[in-house]
C-alpha cells in the first residue's frame, strides 16, 4: 500500500511542478503523465494486473495534481489520457486494456476531487481518440475502450455516476460513434436511492 501511495504522490508532485513551470498546461500534463508512467513501467515485467495498477496510480496522481493547482479536471482529462497512452506505448504496454484502465482512473480520480463525472468521461474519450493513432489503434477502438473504462470507473462510484457517464459516452464524440459492447451496472450497492 505504501508503494501505491508513493507512486500517486510522486506523480502528483511531478505534475504540479510541470504545470507550474510552463505556460502550456495541457502539454505539461501530457508530458508529465507520460514520463511518470514510463518511469513506473520501464524495466518491470508487470503482469497486466500490475500494469493496470501502475497506470491507475499514475493517472490518479495526475488528476490530483490538476485539482491541487486549481486546474479544470474535466478539461484536463483529455491531456491525461493522451499522456497515459503515450507512456504505455513507449514501454510497449499500450493495449485496449490500458486505454480502459486509464479512462476508469480518470473518471474515478475526477470524482474524488469533485469533478463532473460526465464531462470528465467525455474528456477521457476525447483524449483516447486524440492518442489512438500514436498507439496503433483506430479512433473507434480507442473511443470504445475508453468509454468502457469510463463506465467501469463510474460504476465503482455509484449508479448515478454510471447513468451520467452512460448518457455522455454512448453518443458521437469528436466525430467518432462510440460503440459499447458490454453492459455495466454499479459494482457496489447504490446509496443513491432508497431500497425496499
Amino acid at each position: 500500500m505504501a508503494e501505491k501511495r508513493s507512486l500517486i504522490t510522486e506523480t502528483k508532485d511531478s505534475v504540479v511542478n510541470a504545470i507550474r513551470g510552463v505556460g502550456d498546461v495541457a502539454g505539461a500534463i501530457v508530458d508529465a503523465t507520460s514520463d511518470t508512467l514510463v518511469h513506473a513501467l520501464k524495466g518491470t515485467r508487470a503482469t497486466s494486473a500490475e500494469a493496470r495498477g501502475l497506470i491507475t496510480d499514475t493517472v490518479t496522481g495526475t488528476i490530483q495534481a490538476v485539482a491541487q493547482v486549481g486546474g479544470d479536471v474535466e478539461a484536463a482529462a483529455s491531456s491525461v489520457m493522451v499522456g497515459a497512452l503515450r507512456g504505455t506505448q513507449q514501454v510497449g504496454k499500450a493495449s485496449l486494456e490500458a486505454v480502459s484502465a486509464s479512462a476508469a482512473a480518470v473518471v474515478k480520480g475526477g470524482a474524488e476531487v469533485g469533478g463532473d463525472v460526465g464531462r470528465t468521461a467525455k474528456g477521457a474519450v476525447e483524449g483516447a481518440i486524440k492518442g489512438a493513432r500514436d498507439v496503433g489503434m483506430t479512433a473507434e477502438q480507442a473511443a470504445s475502450a475508453a468509454a468502457s473504462g469510463a463506465l467501469k470507473g463510474a460504476g465503482e462510484i455509484s449508479s448515478t455516476a454510471l447513468d451520467e457517464v452512460r448518457d455522455v459516452v454512448t453518443k458521437t464524440i469528436s466525430g467518432v460513434k462510440v460503440v459499447i459492447t458490454e453492459t455495466f451496472a454499479p459494482s457496489k450497492p447504490s446509496t443513491d436511492r432508497p431500497t425496499g
